[in-house]
């Protein structure tokens, strides 16, 4: 089942299902007003969601084509944004690129922080940059979204709070990083909006590439309509969602709505190419001194997306533009 939030000029937006071919959805709202409602109230309302879209693959409810423009994100709102790095190749080249230490405890404690929730994106919003010295970058991940989270739930015991899956731009001004760092506080002006993809799916909606907290499929970038990476999400996703959720609820719990991202997807194969420009810029000063890639500049197009093994693209597509603002 795939779900989206569609504009309806509330706060919320509407939920709806997508059609089996991605380009039509119907409204869900006599179940669940917003995806929010739909999430406090899971186990209640998944199986008429279900239902629903059962009668709109047959064909028996009418759909609408959808204005992927007009597409919000699909938890416009959530109440916790909290962002991992499962990938420690990524953790290992972003820090070369710092000059910053790898941390003691890079195996086996995951990183985390937390990110804002006031403002997240449709898959057609423009990445705005107020600055292009600030150091733009896109970030291309995998999220989940969950249900309401216990605290100290156990990695063995934490599927079940899985209800949904994303994927995103994490998008990050690389340059405000290492200032930001220093004061021993964490990222805060060096992390704008993220954006998502239309789609929020269900596990079952990713068949066996779903399994052991991963998701193993490719997630694809480009800029410029030009292939950035495509690497394997599964494999080298050191920390699983599980792990990541039992880390989290150390000492607390989350509400239903909490989003929490894998960070960057990363393969230690360079023909997989890169899902951020910081790991590109890494590999560039690695082997010739210097990095040659600019970071995003007004005008760049970023397109992120991932397709199951018949060429269906699951999420549908993240494509963004780069607006200069004042």
């Amino acid at each position: 089942m795939r779900l989206l939030t569609l504009d309806d000029g509330t706060r919320d937006g509407e939920l709806a299902i997508a059609h089996g071919d991605g380009a039509r959805a119907a409204s869900a709202r006599a179940i669940a007003p917003h995806m929010q409602a739909a999430l406090d109230r899971w186990d209640e309302v998944e199986p008429p969601l279900r239902a629903l879209a059962a009668e709109i693959d047959a064909g028996r409810v009418v759909c609408r084509p959808i204005d992927f423009a007009r597409v919000r994100a699909p938890l416009p709102r959530p109440y916790e944004w909290i962002d991992g790095s499962a990938y420690i190749h990524h953790i290992v080249l972003v820090r070369k690129a710092r000059g910053a230490a790898l941390p003691e405890t890079l195996e086996t404690d995951p990183l985390v922080y937390q990110g804002g929730t006031s403002e997240m994106l449709g898959c057609r919003a423009p990445i705005a940059i107020g600055d292009v010295s600030w150091g733009c970058d896109f970030e291309a991940e995998i999220g989940v979204v969950l249900g309401d989270v216990p605290r100290g739930v156990k990695a063995s015991a934490a599927a079940r709070f899985v209800k949904l899956v994303v994927i995103l731009n994490d998008v990050t001004f690389r340059n405000l990083v290492p200032a930001e760092l220093a004061k021993g506080f964490g990222f805060f002006a060096s992390k704008p909006a993220t954006a998502f993809a239309p789609f929020a799916v269900t596990p079952d909606e990713l068949g066996d590439a779903f399994r052991g907290g991963r998701v193993h499929l490719r997630l694809k970038s480009t800029l410029n309509g030009i292939l950035a990476g495509d690497p394997d999400a599964g494999p080298e996703m050191h920390f699983s969602f599980y792990d990541l959720i039992a880390h989290i609820a150390k000492t607390r719990s989350f509400t239903a709505g909490t989003i929490l991202g894998s960070g960057t997807v990363s393969n230690v194969d360079r023909a997989r190419g890169v899902s951020c420009l910081a790991e590109k810029r890494t590999l560039e000063t690695l082997d010739t001194g210097k990095p040659v890639t600019p970071f995003l500049q007004p005008g760049d197009t970023v397109a992120i997306e991932m397709f199951d093994g018949s060429g269906r693209s699951i999420f549908g597509r993240i494509d963004q533009q780069v607006l200069a603002i004042r």
